[in-house]
């Protein structure tokens, strides 16, 4: 990419794939962003079709990314990749002490996340290319709701500082989002609850819940030469309420 295309953000020829995307929401955001611009997208979820409003729109993989089987398999059949984005994630609000659900959620996130990784990581040596994994706020705070999913995008967010520097020799970019309060169907159980949903506004400097649509455009400068010096960071997207 040219330092014009760098600046309008243009993708025209690049391979990326979004894991976690069948249902809308940030990893869809990220993947309808990415081809806008140019990119050729692929989308993976673990739903027999995406969400209606993406149908054949991308190319579609149903994938259960704690099956390690799965993961390789679709790693073989992709034999060229520019951006890996690594969105899967479960949660489930006052449910997460049980300890059977609290082990899922770390399989999911945590262990799902790295085993994509590292199933694609020879497609993105090859391209020298960049691999972002969504994080959350929630790895800086304490989650008394969400405790595994707490941990798990902790722990997302050391893995990717350390395979930021693992795979720096093969020129490969690691990187990491961690979005605030959005408006996805993953927090619709929250929303539900009138007074949470105003407090989150209340402390949040800008003053509302994000959109899907405020992830995508860290996500394309992540990807992008702009950020071609930026490898292990973990960039907050929450309208500041971390700073708060």
């Amino acid at each position: 990419m040219d330092s014009t295309a760098a600046l309008r953000l243009d993708f025209a020829g690049a391979r990326v794939l979004v894991i976690g995307a069948s249902k809308g929401g940030i990893g869809a955001a990220i993947a309808r962003a990415f081809q806008v611009k140019g990119a050729e997208v692929a989308i993976t979820g673990v739903e027999e079709a995406p969400d209606p409003a993406d149908q054949g729109r991308f190319a579609y993989h149903r994938l259960d990314v704690t099956d390690i089987d799965a993961v390789n398999a679709l790693s073989a059949a992709t034999p060229r990749l520019d951006v890996l984005v690594n969105g899967a994630a479960i949660t489930s609000r006052g449910e997460e002490m049980e300890p059977g659900f609290f082990a899922r959620v770390l399989d999911v996130n945590l262990q799902g996340t790295f085993r994509c990784a590292l199933a694609f990581q020879p497609q993105l040596a090859a391209a020298k290319g960049s691999l972002i994994n969504i994080a959350s706020m929630y790895a800086r705070f304490g989650s008394p709701r969400n405790p595994a999913y707490g941990a798990s995008k902790a722990a997302v967010e050391q893995l990717t500082r350390s395979l930021a520097i693992a795979w720096a020799p093969e020129g490969i970019r690691v990187n990491a989002i961690a979005p605030g309060f959005i408006v996805t169907a993953q927090s619709a159980r929250s929303r539900t609850d009138p007074v949470h949903v105003q407090r989150v506004a209340d402390r949040t400097p800008l003053a509302r819940w994000g959109q899907p649509e405020d992830i995508a455009g860290t996500a394309l400068f992540l990807a992008s030469p702009l950020a071609a010096f930026i490898t292990g960071a973990c960039i907050p997207v929450d309208g500041g309420y971390s700073v708060v």
